[in-house]
Order: structure tokens, then sequence, then C-alpha cells
């Protein structure tokens, strides 16, 4: 991804995502924070296609549409933000490519874990490649409940180990 692609991104944010809207700034931050995480894809000669991902915190996903201000020092897993494919990308194997790289790249920052927030039905999608839904402790988890709950209410915390 450059940040010329920034624009295209959000449009296909706002098409794959319409339930889950973020601001052009969440998506400009997380590329200049940590552009290594940021991968578009193409079908033909437009991008159809990104990945946003970047290392964090464990069991603290950013909520929706919020900015981090700077990664942390000491990060502990590799957060997947968003994978988003319009239907031309669907089926030809684009997302488990997504995926690997994705999972390479926290194998570099040295991460034993990659999570996310599994939305639109993804779950399965993300089961497929070994993450598993985190079940809450209602009372340990109010804070994490909180932030999933910004999503929707079927929005599920997903962790994979390495």
């Amino acid at each position: 991804m450059s940040a010329a692609d920034l624009l295209p991104v959000l449009t296909i944010a706002e098409k794959v995502h319409p339930a889950f809207p973020e601001e052009a700034e969440v998506f400009a931050e997380r590329f200049r924070l940590y552009a290594a995480g940021c991968l578009v894809f193409h079908a033909g000669e437009s991008i159809s296609g990104y990945v946003i991902s970047h290392p964090w915190r464990a069991m603290d996903p950013p909520a929706l549409n919020s900015r981090l201000g700077m990664l942390p020092r000491d990060p502990e897993t590799y957060y997947i933000h968003d994978i988003a494919l319009l239907p031309e990308l669907r089926g030809t194997g684009v997302a488990a490519t997504a995926v690997a790289r994705m999972f390479a790249q926290a194998r570099k920052e040295r991460l034993a874990t990659a999570s996310l927030v599994a939305v639109n039905g993804s779950a399965r999608f993300w089961g497929r490649h070994s993450f598993r839904n985190v079940t809450l402790d209602k009372i340990r988890d109010a804070a994490l409940a909180r932030k999933l709950g910004g999503y929707s209410n079927a929005a599920a915390f997903m962790v994979r180990q390495f």
C-alpha cells in the first residue's frame, strides 16, 4: 500500500463494511504507524482489496473508528484490523494469501499470537485459519465486551497462537 492508495481503500471499506464506518484518518494513521501491515490487492489495474494490520496489545483490540496515537513499545499480538475484498477478488485465493502474509509479518515481529474482531459472519473464515473465539468472563472482560459491542452484538474477538 502507498499513501496514494488510501482513497480507494476507504471506498472499498465503505462498500464491504457499511455497518462499520471508519474515518479516513483511521486508515491513514494505521498506514503511517505501520506501513508493513498495510497491503492492497488488484483485480486488473484497480485496487479491489486491502489489509490493515499492526502489532498491538493482547486482549485489547482498538475500538471501532478509533485512532491509536502510537504502537506499543512491547506489543504482544499481531492485530488484524481489517481485510476487505470486493466481489471480483473473492474466491480467488487472495484472502488466504493475505492471511499468510500477515502471519509472516507477525512472525517477523516475533509475536506469539494474532488477534482480530470478526464481523459480518467472518468467524468461520477465521476459524479455518486456526483463530479461536475468546469466551468473555463478564466480570473481568467488561472493557473488551464494550469494545466488541461497538462493532455489533454478533462481533467475536478471536485469537490464533503461532
